[in-house]
């Protein structure tokens, strides 16, 4: 066992039993490339694993924690705490990067520090740890890294999905629904901005750019959410 996996075993809290599990979490696909002996061998299954526990334990968490909750918002804060940046970001805070078993040509383009790749080491890591221990283990575990992102969701605007919010808070108060606008389109193709404007009547309006329409229209709505002081969801 590498000193560098001892160290991760201390940043988790956890010491594997079986420490091939949390070498199996930390090998990318890229690495069977230019590695024969890894070529069926990599952390997809591990993840797939992972990714279901992780909805069982933050599920169970919502359920206990918001027993006035919709069915439909539950649904929908749970899409967002085991999203891929919220993953990636737990991932980066415990610097799993630097453990990954990459291709060379992976790690030159910045696998180390993509959120893709990190967000599923995340679910790997905790596929391993439930299939080394048990379901209120890997539960502990988990809830230390996202106890924090479910409490401070209405904060996290990486994940948030304002044109929904944005929807839902208009048929409820205005008994409408928003509507989008581009008003210019800038740059050449390959580097297009556009800008939106959001509309729900003639004297709220919210404005917005992105590099396409639909990050465009998602700052439009994140502006007239923010003049509203719209919360996600009110019953949280």
């Amino acid at each position: 066992m590498k000193r560098s996996y001892l160290e991760l075993e201390d940043k988790l809290g956890y010491t594997f039993k079986n420490k091939d599990l949390l070498k199996n979490a930390l090998i990318h696909r890229s690495f069977g490339n230019e590695h024969a002996k890894y070529r069926k061998l990599n952390n997809e299954r591990l993840e797939l694993l992972g990714d279901a526990v992780l909805d069982l334990i933050v599920t169970e968490h919502l359920y206990k924690t918001y027993p006035n909750a919709l069915e439909g918002d539950l649904a929908k804060l749970k899409a967002m705490v085991v999203s891929e940046p919220v993953l990636a970001k737990i991932s980066k805070t415990l610097n799993f990067g630097q453990y990954l078993m990459l291709s060379k040509g992976e790690e030159l383009t910045g696998g180390r520090e993509r959120n893709s790749i990190l967000g599923d080491v995340f679910e790997a890591i905790l596929g391993a740890i439930y299939l080394d221990s048990d379901f209120v283990t890997t539960k502990d575990i988990a809830m230390k890294y996202l106890r924090h992102p479910i409490e401070h969701v209405n904060e996290n605007e990486d994940i948030l999905d304002f044109k929904t919010i944005l929807q839902e808070y208009s048929q409820k108060e205005y008994k409408i629904i928003p509507t989008y606008q581009v008003v210019k389109e800038a740059g050449p193709d390959h580097l297009k901005i556009f800008e939106v404007v959001a509309i729900i009547k003639d004297d709220l309006k919210g404005y917005g750019t992105g590099k396409n329409k639909k990050s465009a229209e998602q700052t439009a709505a994140k502006d007239i959410c923010k003049k509203l002081g719209v919360k996600l969801y009110e019953t949280l």
